[in-house]
């Protein structure tokens, strides 16, 4: 088991969230934060979208931030010359693979095999990393998508970035896809670009390595169009955790990115987001929070510090038990007798009764003082 490689693409496919727009500052800012952390791979955006994508993306290009830069490219030599005008290390060419998308831009894989066999040795002319993409390769049938996998390896493509443009892999699919292309494909590297339709896309990014990928596409947050990516925060900590593996990435750094992407994009993260939502560790259950004052370990995964966050939270609620109320008196000074808990417990139980939100702090200062 090893880390698969991360290629963050918040800032092309991320942006593509309706209504998302970096300025170049804002854009600058977060590539130079990745690359802090440890990414080593940005694909930075869309070249063809024009002169202003693409002087944003060569002032991330030239600042040499020591991770490769991508661009994404249509399969148009246009798309290319914007490529190279933008400064990036490396392109990614994106094709059509299901009939859907053939039959949407009325195509036929006859053409996506001729222009696969022109762009590619093009690209590779002008780039010294050529990326190729199979998009809604999830829709394709398999013994297609073999057959383009091994022209895109005989053309010499460093990767074939398999993507679930729409979300609707599940992860026991996933993993065998993956698993008969590795096989399948033994000479080219695999990566793989998934979409949170169905809320599974960090699952099938993470099962994908599992099954052989070399590399998953992420993004911060998960932005992105429609339901989003998986996000870069999820895999990497799922990576961490759940394999027990070293991800090589700064965690401690995670926390102030995503609270820098969620300001850029002004795209709140729901406080129940895994990993960096607000209420991701805290706690108000009673049984939970006593058994957590003896070993934090109990109820959550990791500690929160790890991500640069704070302590776990204890939060007086109506769910709050004995232990929670007296650490709550003795953090206030004030005397934690079982009488005083009892009465405590009883106007806590009123007050919350039929309320959605959390207590305030002045809320829970009114509560100690009344009695």
């Amino acid at each position: 088991m090893k880390s698969p490689w991360f290629v963050d693409t918040t800032l092309r496919d991320g942006e593509q969230a309706p209504g998302v727009a970096f300025s170049s500052d804002q854009a600058f800012s977060i590539a130079e934060k990745l690359a802090a952390i440890g990414i080593p791979e940005l694909e930075i955006g869309t070249p063809a979208m024009g002169p202003a994508e693409i002087e944003k993306m060569r002032r991330i290009a030239r600042a040499h931030l020591g991770c490769r830069t991508t661009a994404w490219c249509r399969a148009d030599e246009r798309d290319i010359d914007a490529a190279v005008a933008s400064g990036v290390d490396a392109v990614h060419l994106s094709f059509p693979a299901s009939d859907i998308h053939l039959n949407a831009l009325r195509k036929n894989r006859a053409w996506v095999l001729e222009r696969a066999g022109h762009l590619v040795t093009l690209a590779k002319e002008r780039f010294g990393y050529v990326s190729v993409g199979a998009q809604d390769a999830s829709r394709a049938p398999k013994t297609w998508l073999r057959s383009f996998g091994r022209l895109v390896a005989d053309l010499g493509a460093a990767r074939l970035r398999i993507a679930d443009t729409v979300g609707i892999w599940d992860p026991t699919q996933c993993h065998a896809s993956i698993r008969e292309l590795r096989a399948a494909l033994p000479d080219i590297e695999i990566g793989v670009h998934t979409h949170d339709d169905l809320g599974m896309a960090t699952a099938n990014a993470v099962v994908a390595a599992r099954a052989g990928a070399d590399a998953v596409d992420v993004t911060v947050n998960g932005l992105g169009e429609r339901a989003g990516n998986a996000a870069l925060e999820e895999v990497v900590m799922a990576v961490e955790v759940a394999w027990g593996v070293s991800s090589g990435l700064a965690l401690d750094q995670l926390m102030a990115l995503s609270q820098l992407v969620e300001r850029c994009s002004g795209r709140s993260v729901h406080r129940q987001k895994a990993v960096v939502g607000k209420s991701a560790f805290e706690h108000e259950s009673g049984i939970h929070v006593h058994a957590m004052l003896r070993d934090a370990r109990s109820y959550q995964p990791f500690a929160p510090q790890r991500l640069g966050r704070g302590r776990s939270e204890f939060v007086i609620g109506k769910h709050s038990g004995r232990a929670a109320l007296a650490q709550m008196l003795t953090d206030r000074g004030q005397p934690a007798s079982p009488a005083k808990i009892e009465d405590l417990r009883e106007r806590l139980l009123r007050r919350t009764e039929g309320q959605a939100d959390p207590l305030t702090h002045q809320d829970l200062e009114s509560l100690v003082t009344a009695g």
